[in-house]
């Protein structure tokens, strides 16, 4: 990636000029909102005026003087300190043009790096309470943990992608007497009494237990109709319950130190690492909490399955346990790094500003079925992608329908159909990748979508860290933004047969990053045709 070019050169300048040693990674670097201000910026001058007594103006001219002089790469056209003490660098035609070859030589490998080499990942999503359909905010947490997943592989992870079946505890039999619907019941709704009439019992646990294995395969069907291919669904009464691993790790506790017995319970000692109060494990009637549930999950992720990095992707509704469960996460040593629990923030359905019930048969709430069938599986993946976790969102069903450049799954695959309507085209004339002419890549939208391209590495790269997976489908809009920019002001068809074959490399250069975003990270077809 340029960036890390830059970083290096940063570094290395840094050291030369004020004897200064800084790790590559620790270097500032960022791309301008305003074009007109370079590729890319560095604003390290104000971090060495702290030690070396000079300005960050005066620091900024000396990194660019020297990296000017020696700047024997040819990677920028032009490189400036400008006040107050920021040095920007603006990339060479040339290196833009080459890299139109990199990509058709790398190909859907074109993105890759290796940050997760030999390491294991597991990002764990959905797993909704096993009492009920999918609803649009298990949707939401789906394809968020889905496309999450797709980014760590891309990064080079080992990924497992799971979902936890609570298929034990108290709401099992809370479920068996809604459906026997008694003085105890809870759950309401039409799937309610379409399990009532498939369940001959009087038994609340029996009842809890044989609806609960028919609602889980029905969450499976929703699972794979969003287009999510699990890894694994983690049954809590058979892995960690019946297996009596959840006892060993109370033990385990006890042996630390890290767990004691109080008015019949046994309590984690969570304040020592962070949380508010200690905790409860086990209460007095002997069935473990939630808690003490979720620890031995736990361990078994990190101890036994031996993941470096875990991802949670849990509801909004889920942010009390967050502190508790990082607390015990932290007892078993491990790097803070490796475990993050991202709170997907509410959705709702709007149309016209309002909001849309889309069925009073299944309750108080819209389920992904219902969503699916009206909007379609592209459509439902790329607006649930589009928002970062922490905002509630408003999907906007018109807009998910409509099939026009106002909708942005739309304006996207109409994108990717014009370029396979251009190389269909010359289909005879483009058979082989000829990069000797890509210097003919002159015109400003040419480059400027050459310059799309090459952000795609690092969008993966800084999403492999940050999980901002909106940063996606907002990098899709803008390289098919650049495209149609590209397409409208430089003909591809009838030009100079050298042209036209330059040309002709790049749009093949753009379909392999506009597909790979869409099909292989978020999920979503790339249409030969609309």
């Amino acid at each position: 990636m340029m960036r890390e070019e830059i970083q290096k050169i940063l570094a290395r300048e840094i050291g030369n000029l004020f004897g200064t040693k800084i790790e590559e990674s620790e270097i500032l670097t960022e791309r301008p909102k305003n074009s007109a201000l370079g590729d890319f910026s560095s604003s390290m001058a104000f971090v060495l005026a702290k030690t070396t007594k000079k300005s960050p103006l005066e620091i900024a001219q000396q990194m660019a003087e020297s990296i000017v002089n020696q700047n024997k790469e040819q990677f920028f056209s032009k490189i400036e300190a400008v006040s107050p003490g920021f040095v920007n660098f603006y990339l060479s035609d040339e290196f833009l043009q080459n890299q139109v070859g990199k990509i058709l030589a790398q190909g859907e490998e074109y993105g890759e790096n290796n940050s997760g080499q030999n390491k294991k990942a597991q990002v764990e999503f959905i797993s909704a309470n096993p009492t009920g359909p999918l609803t649009l905010g298990n949707g939401r947490g789906g394809v968020y943990g889905d496309v999450l997943g797709n980014i760590l592989k891309k990064s080079g992870y080992d990924v497992t992608k799971e979902y936890y079946v609570n298929d034990a505890g108290g709401q099992i039999e809370k479920l068996g007497h809604s459906i026997l619907k008694d003085e105890e019941a809870e759950y309401k709704g039409g799937y309610i009494d379409e399990l009532a009439s498939q369940i001959e019992s009087t038994d609340p646990k029996i009842v809890g237990q044989k609806a609960q294995a028919i609602i889980a395969e029905q969450i499976k069907k929703t699972v794979a109709a969003m287009g999510i291919k699990l890894d694994v669904w983690f049954s809590e009464q058979k892995e960690l319950r019946d297996s009596g691993k959840v006892e060993d790790v109370f033990n385990l506790l006890r042996k630390q130190n890290l767990a004691y017995e109080k008015d019949g319970a046994l309590w984690f000692m969570a304040e020592k690492f962070g949380d508010e109060k200690d905790r409860p494990l086990k209460k007095s009637d002997g069935e473990p909490t939630y808690f003490g549930v979720d620890c031995a999950y736990h361990y078994n992720k990190f101890i036994e399955r031996k993941f470096n990095r875990v991802i949670n992707v849990w509801g909004a509704d889920h942010h009390g346990d967050v502190a508790r469960v990082k607390g015990f996460v932290a007892s078993l040593g491990l790097d803070k790094t490796s475990f993050e629990i991202l709170l997907m923030q509410f959705v709702r359905l709007v149309q016209e500003g309002r909001e849309v019930r889309m069925s009073k048969r299944k309750g108080v709430y819209v389920t992904v079925d219902e969503v699916l069938a009206e909007v379609g599986r592209d459509a439902f993946r790329f607006f649930m992608a589009m928002y970062s976790a922490n905002t509630h969102m408003d999907f906007d069903l018109a807009l998910a329908k409509e099939q026009s450049q106002k909708n942005p799954v739309y304006y996207a695959q109409y994108g990717h159909a014009r370029i396979e309507s251009i190389l269909t085209k010359t289909k005879d004339e483009n058979k082989k990748e000829e990069t000797e002419n890509l210097k003919l890549l002159e015109a400003k939208e040419e480059l400027n979508l050459i310059r799309q391209l090459v952000k795609y590495p690092e969008i993966i790269a800084d999403t492999a860290v940050d999980y901002q997976v909106q940063r996606v489908p907002q990098y899709v809009l803008g390289l098919v933004t650049a495209f149609h920019k590209f397409y409208e002001n430089c003909r591809v068809l009838g030009e100079d047969k050298n042209l036209q074959n330059a040309r002709l490399q790049l749009v093949k250069a753009t379909k392999i990053v506009l597909q790979d975003s869409l099909e292989g990270i978020l999920g979503i077809s790339a249409p030969e045709k609309m």
